[in-house]
């Protein structure tokens, strides 16, 4: 799952840190309205996402492609053996790609709880990325 040479995306891994840093806080301001819990999920999710492509574009100097978290949790367990804690959470996270952005015919609220969880994880694979980028955590969670 390898981005063709013709891809626009940046290669430049701090640049994907940025986009995730920019997700996360979303995430947290979100939180704060309670409408608004499902699309919180869905920034952590895509925070987790960039964050494992900024990681993979460190490590390996290849962008891959795709929204699959257990996928990307692999590869980068493939460098490092520690991202394995998170590999089980991101198999629960991997739905809400889909499930926070369309309506469905089945109930799919989140409750507090999950998404709260969901940003712990979140700021967790984010924060641990940056100590292993940048020998420090990135972001202060205020």
């Amino acid at each position: 799952m390898r981005r063709t040479r013709h891809s626009k995306d940046s290669r430049k891994y701090f640049d994907w840190l940025e986009i995730a840093a920019g997700d996360l806080l979303a995430a947290r301001l979100l939180l704060e309205q309670e409408q608004c819990a499902e699309v919180a999920a869905f920034h952590c999710q895509q925070g987790i996402e960039k964050a494992f492509k900024a990681y993979l574009i460190d490590r390996t100097g290849t962008l891959v492609d795709g929204h699959n978290l257990t996928w990307l949790c692999r590869q980068a367990m493939k460098q490092d053996r520690g991202f394995s804690r998170w590999l089980d959470a991101t198999a629960k996270m991997n739905r809400l790609y889909i499930e926070t952005r369309y309506p469905s015919d089945i109930d799919l609220k989140l409750s507090d709880e999950r998404v709260e969880e969901t940003y712990g994880v979140a700021r967790e694979i984010y924060d641990y990325v940056c100590a292993a980028l940048y020998g420090e955590e990135a972001m202060e969670d205020d």
